[in-house]
């Protein structure tokens, strides 16, 4: 309840941020005080627990991913701006639903046994993207879908080519990864980092490569030779079928083998560790509790109150995705008659990546911090295009 609570009030900061373009409302989320933020952290359902029906307002459902809405960071990211709209709508009901297998086809199956009973089904994860082969037969329904885009017959549409009732979103994870990376290089002690993700989905491929980027873009510009260490028996295979290396735990929901990865990159003398990989990531923070100097860069969301371990905190910064205003807004869209279909790329231009810099939420250095913040304005200006799963620049390509 403690991290619902932050992450709230997190809400409120960014809110006043970003712009969601054509498709977004033109209002921002108002500010959440801490007593409406506690609020909704008590009255908020158990994940495995179906909210009651409304007598009115909108009926909403989570489609998760195995990790849950409870995995501190994707997932739960998401939730968190259903949770905001819910309270300020007292007539509104969510549902979490956990789709516990990944499966493409049981993932799609989750959401086609509901579609007639909720106003708004938000979908969570490159696995839902054939949603687009029945939205249009439930024209009644409202889709947002985060980190895909639609496909129909199994092409991915444009973004020129919306299907009326499904929001579609996905993010420069890249621009987040690549924060991250330069995070790690300039803090390291022993002068190795690594990355550590779920499935070699595109998310998580631009994550890995944006990070590589941020190494090599603090080890060109500052002289370093930071070392990204990668364990050959984990890389991971990408929806192409192309081995993008990395450390991948196959998983977003084992934090068993999460755990047995980080004490692997720990034996080969890392320090720090990028994780972008839902529940599996609890296995990393673990090994690095467990471990001495060690540190570990969040994902999606602020995960600083994860990092706490008696009277030490493990985690050095948290990349961001900005997704819980994505649903926030869209959800008033929705309850304002204004939702439009839309096939978008959201990236640092409206601060929908970033990473934590705010005092007393990470252990950056100023100095960090400034060199960071000069890559991110040259990030948002153009002038650097971290490598992606399918942008054409690979981390050994990148430059600038």
């Amino acid at each position: 309840m403690k991290k619902l609570l932050a992450v709230l009030l997190t809400v409120a900061m960014t809110a006043t941020l970003v712009a969601c373009g054509s498709a977004a409302a033109t209002e921002t989320a108002p500010a959440a005080t801490e007593e409406a933020a506690t609020e909704v952290a008590e009255a908020a359902a158990p994940a495995d627990e179906a909210a009651a029906p409304a007598e009115d307002g909108l009926k909403i459902a989570i489609v998760s991913s195995p990790s849950g809405v409870d995995d501190g960071s994707f997932n739960y990211d998401n939730y968190v701006g259903i949770l905001q709209f819910v309270d300020e709508n007292p007539g509104a009901t969510v549902t979490p639903i956990q789709e516990t297998t990944g499966d493409t086809q049981a993932a799609l199956q989750a959401v086609a046994d509901i579609v007639a009973d909720y106003d708004v089904i938000v979908c969570c994860g490159f696995q839902f993207a054939g949603i687009g082969d029945f939205a249009s037969e439930n024209p009644d329904t409202k889709f947002i879908l985060i980190d895909t885009m639609p496909t129909v017959g199994g092409e991915s549409l444009s973004s020129d080519a919306p299907i009326a009732n499904v929001y579609a979103c996905t993010f420069a994870e890249q621009e987040s990864g690549f924060f991250a990376g330069m995070a790690a290089a300039l803090t390291t002690k022993t002068g190795k980092v690594a990355s550590v993700h779920g499935i070699a989905y595109p998310s998580n491929v631009n994550y890995q490569y944006g990070f590589e980027c941020g190494v090599k873009y603090a080890n060109e510009t500052e002289g370093l030779n930071v070392e990204v260490v990668e364990l050959p028996s984990y890389a991971g295979t990408d929806v192409t079928g192309a081995n993008v290396g990395g450390n991948y735990v196959g998983s977003f929901a084992d934090e068993a083998t999460g755990k047995v990865v980080a004490e692997a990159l720990m034996a080969e003398g890392v320090d720090i560790m990028f994780v972008a990989a839902g529940g599996s990531g609890n296995g990393v923070f673990t090994a690095a509790k467990e471990g001495t100097d060690t540190y570990v860069i969040g994902c999606d969301a602020d995960q600083f109150d994860d990092g706490v371990s008696g009277d030490k905190n493990v985690i050095l910064t948290s990349a961001l995705k900005v997704m819980h205003l994505v649903n926030y807004t869209q959800l008033n869209n929705v309850k304002n008659g204004t939702f439009e279909g839309a096939n978008l790329n959201l990236d640092a231009t409206g601060d929908y990546t970033g990473y934590v810099s705010a005092e007393g939420r990470c252990q950056l250095s100023a100095d960090v911090i400034t060199k960071i913040d000069a890559a991110k304005d040259l990030v948002k200006s153009g002038a650097i295009v971290p490598a992606a799963n399918f942008n054409g620049v690979t981390p050994e390509t990148f430059t600038w």
